[in-house]
């Protein structure tokens, strides 16, 4: 491998792809021009090596990072499901497809499925249990409340 080069499933990233996402991820507004003058390179280098991770799909998009209390999402909530094996991979689309759901994760141990879900008070998260509840091969859930975040970041120091 070369000197300065990382293998991602992805194909090769260097470390001025490094450098371009660690840029993207403090502020993707940022525009190539901008990125380019920091790094001290070329706008083309840095548009072209952004196409080319969109394109890999190392970069899958780009979202705003959202107060949702303030949208009146006021709850968070861990949803630990237990499924029935070969009902697993349906189960999982169809918990995917809920409203509310922002993640879900395949897990080991005691339950086959971990969720988070933001919902805005005791009645929806009741009807999302219910929903849950209500697929096929779904036989069990616990549900915990958020009550104070300490730590959000879903960016991974690169």
């Amino acid at each position: 491998m070369v000197k300065g080069m990382s293998s991602t499933r992805t194909g090769l990233i260097d470390e001025l792809d490094m450098e371009i996402l660690r840029v993207l991820q403090e502020d993707a507004r940022r525009s190539c021009r901008e990125i380019a003058e920091e790094l001290g390179v070329a706008t083309g280098t840095v548009y072209n090596r952004i196409r080319k991770m969109r394109n890999k799909e190392v970069i899958k998009g780009y979202v705003p990072l959202i107060d949702y209390a303030k949208l009146g999402y006021d709850l968070t909530t861990l949803i630990m499901v237990q499924v029935e094996g070969e009902r697993l991979p349906d189960a999982e689309e169809a918990l995917a497809k809920l409203g509310g759901v922002i993640a879900v994760y395949d897990i080991t141990g005691d339950f086959d499925v971990a969720i988070i879900a933001r919902v805005k008070d005791r009645n929806s998260l009741n009807e999302l249990v219910k929903r849950i509840l209500s697929i096929p091969g779904v036989r069990r859930t616990v549900t915990n409340v958020v009550f104070n975040v300490i730590k959000e970041d879903f960016k991974v120091k690169i």
